[in-house]
């Protein structure tokens, strides 16, 4: 379908509206029962948001175990913008771009430095497998796509390089003028060396992790590099993954007031299908279990992430624009959540998602 009206559907800020939806653009967006069209889907006590954002995922499923099909992380999820984090390197990521030709969920891309992407995954412990001139051609034949460089700056990816590929990262995004997405967990490197790498609107990936080497001291409090990272203008990004999410860590920059900036999954097959990861709506609902309002959690997966990617169209439900909506509900039904050091807490309400329009075309979940 094309042409329809999402009836009685409403905002997070519990506003009830009808959508009305023409050859997949936003036709009208009107009060509730006022919309009309051929075909009116009553989606009455169930929210609307524009479509969810997942900043961090892995989205090509050639490499294991880093690795999954786009619409099985993206529209069946609920989402319907996925942003793959460096899995292709120069190498392969003409094969990247072309698989988001047959897909329904928007995708776009960080360019791993390495041109050897994640094909093995110390991708940065040969010097040589970062071709510069590689790296900038890439960017130069797939501008619509690629949106940033990865760098993955921990010991089992760097091994004996050192800092020594975020440095190059920081030259390669001056000649390219695109913002870095730095992953953090074990070191070496230590936290202290790598972020102060960091500069306005490059992004921090897995902030929340409880490695010893995180963001946060052993009492919870941040550390001075962080609070200067988020001075300077750098962008917070959770990334939840198979070992880089810790709700003691969370808990505790909840109680510091460290921003929610976007609320990523870094989903792929293994921890989409074992955990602890499963969907965009079970990390969702462990950001409310943190007592975060729906509104803050909301748009940390769509205005804010909309923003990032200076995409505002993919961060709002606005009349001319085309079509990529999400439409969720919060259940009052218990679920226990874990986190990626095996931590648990029992929530007594969760987000599921119902459907999604994606580039017009309504799609159930």
């Amino acid at each position: 379908m094309k042409d329809f009206v999402l009836s009685h559907v409403k905002r997070v800020n519990g506003e009830e509206i009808d959508i009305v939806i023409e050859g997949g653009k936003i036709a009208e967006v009107s009060k509730a029962g006022y919309g009309r069209g051929k075909h009116v889907l009553d989606y009455s006590g169930v929210y609307v948001s524009s479509g969810w954002i997942d900043l961090h995922v892995h989205a090509f499923p050639q490499f294991d175990p880093y690795g999954d099909e786009i619409d099985e992380i993206g529209v069946k999820q609920g989402v319907t913008t996925i942003v793959d984090a460096g899995s292709c390197g120069a190498d392969r990521i003409a094969d990247l771009v072309a698989s988001r030709e047959r897909a329904k969920t928007n995708l776009y891309a960080f360019l791993n430095i390495s041109r050897i992407g994640l094909k093995r995954v110390d991708e940065l412990s040969n010097l040589e497998w970062i071709d510069k001139g590689k790296v900038v051609q890439a960017v130069n034949d797939y501008k619509e796509v690629i949106v940033g460089l990865k760098a993955r700056i921990s010991k089992s990816v760097v091994c004996e390089s050192g800092i020594e590929p975020l440095r190059i990262a920081r030259a390669l995004s001056s000649e390219t003028s695109l913002p870095l997405m730095v992953h953090i967990g074990s070191g070496p490197p230590n936290i202290d060396e790598i972020i102060p790498l960091l500069e306005k609107k490059d992004v921090i990936t897995h902030y929340l992790n409880g490695k010893q080497n995180n963001l946060f001291d052993a009492n919870g409090i941040p550390l001075q590099v962080l609070k200067d990272a988020i001075e300077r203008g750098v962008h917070l990004d959770v990334g939840h993954g198979t070992a880089s999410f810790s709700f003691k860590v969370a808990e505790a920059a909840k109680r510091h007031h460290i921003g929610l900036n976007t609320i990523s999954t870094d989903i792929y097959r293994r921890n989409r299908m074992r955990g602890p990861v499963y969907s965009m709506a079970n990390v969702l609902t462990k950001f409310l279990t943190l007592e975060y309002s729906l509104e803050e959690v909301i748009a940390a997966v769509t205005t804010n992430a909309a923003d990032w990617l200076e995409k505002p169209e993919l961060g709002r439900i606005e009349v001319g624009d085309v079509a990529n909506i999400t439409l969720f509900t919060v259940e009052n039904k218990p679920i226990t959540l874990i986190d990626s050091e095996g931590e648990k807490r029992v929530a007594d309400r969760r987000i599921e998602t119902k459907g999604v329009v994606a580039n017009g075309e309504f799609i159930e979940c």
